[in-house]
Parts: C-alpha cells; sequence; structure tokens
C-alpha cells in the first residue's frame, strides 16, 4: 500500500455516518487550538469516495477555523468491514495507551518553564495543576480537619434509584 498526501477541500469531505466517536465543543477547539499552534500535521484518512474514515475532529476544527483544504490520506485497498472497523479501531488503540507521569511531569514543567502556553495540549488546566503540583500527602492540622464540613456539595446520583446523595454525608 503506497501513501500519498492530497489536498482537498474540507467541503467535499463527508463524515462517515457511523461514527461513534463523539466530539463536543471544547475538543473542537483543542484540536482547533493544536492545528494554529503546530499546524495540520496529521491528515485526514479518506476513502475514494471522500468518506472520513479517521480525523472527524480535525475536520470539524478545519471548518470552525475556516480551512478550504486540508491535507488527506485516501486508504484504496480497505474493504467494506475494514473501513468500518478502522473507524473505531483508530479511536480506541490511541486510549489504551498510558502515560509515564515523572517524564510527562518533566516536560510539562520545562514547558512551563519556557512560558509555553500548556492550553494547546489538550489536557484542562486542574489535570495540568494536578501533574504538577506535589500533592500534600501529610496529616491536615486538627484546625483544618475542622473545614471539612464547610466544603461544596458533591452531589452523585445513584444509577439504580436516581436518588441523589451528597458525598460529603456517604
Amino acid at each position: 500500500m503506497t501513501l500519498s498526501v492530497n489536498y482537498k477541500k474540507t467541503e467535499d469531505l463527508i463524515p462517515y455516518n457511523n461514527n461513534s466517536r463523539t466530539h463536543d465543543n471544547i475538543h473542537i477547539k483543542q484540536i482547533a487550538s493544536s492545528i494554529k499552534e503546530f499546524g495540520f500535521t496529521n491528515p485526514i484518512l479518506i476513502d475514494e469516495n471522500n468518506i472520513t474514515i479517521a480525523g472527524h475532529g480535525r475536520l470539524m476544527a478545519a471548518k470552525s477555523l475556516n480551512i478550504d483544504e486540508v491535507p488527506t490520506i485516501t486508504l484504496n485497498d480497505l474493504n467494506e468491514e475494514q473501513r468500518k472497523a478502522y473507524v473505531i479501531a483508530d479511536n480506541k488503540l490511541a486510549l489504551n495507551a498510558g502515560w509515564d507521569m515523572g517524564i510527562l511531569k518533566d516536560e510539562l514543567q520545562e514547558l512551563s518553564n519556557m512560558d509555553y502556553n500548556l492550553d494547546v495540549l489538550g489536557f484542562d488546566v486542574d489535570e495540568i495543576k494536578l501533574i504538577l503540583d506535589e500533592v500534600n500527602f501529610e496529616p491536615a492540622s486538627q484546625d483544618e480537619q475542622g473545614q471539612l464540613d464547610e466544603l461544596d456539595p458533591k452531589w452523585i446520583t445513584c444509577p439504580h434509584c436516581t436518588q441523589k446523595f451528597d458525598m460529603r454525608e456517604v
């Protein structure tokens, strides 16, 4: 199989109707920020009919940025079953990877020290803070322990009876 990158008009690309992967507005904005920062470095995979196989989020982000043409790779050698399977596999296989938290922390810290905008990495602010900040596992003082009841409620819903509970009281 020989792969070649061809630029196609975004308006000519058709999202696969049964794509099970979802992209909310926040995720599309993250992808768009990445495209603005790094360029369109990951082509959209399509079939011979311009139906998207992989890259639905990139296509949506490109449209939100009013990008007229995007890089594509046409996968001619896949049969119908393989195309359907690859739509799922492309997304799931990436989710199965893990992180070396020590290396990730070091890289994020180095980028932070360089005043690099960490927002384009796809982590939300709380995730970055959790990775970069040292968690204090020392016991709280007596005064701090007395403040636990002042925390905001953390509501959860029972999946069986749908009753709401405040986690502080469980």
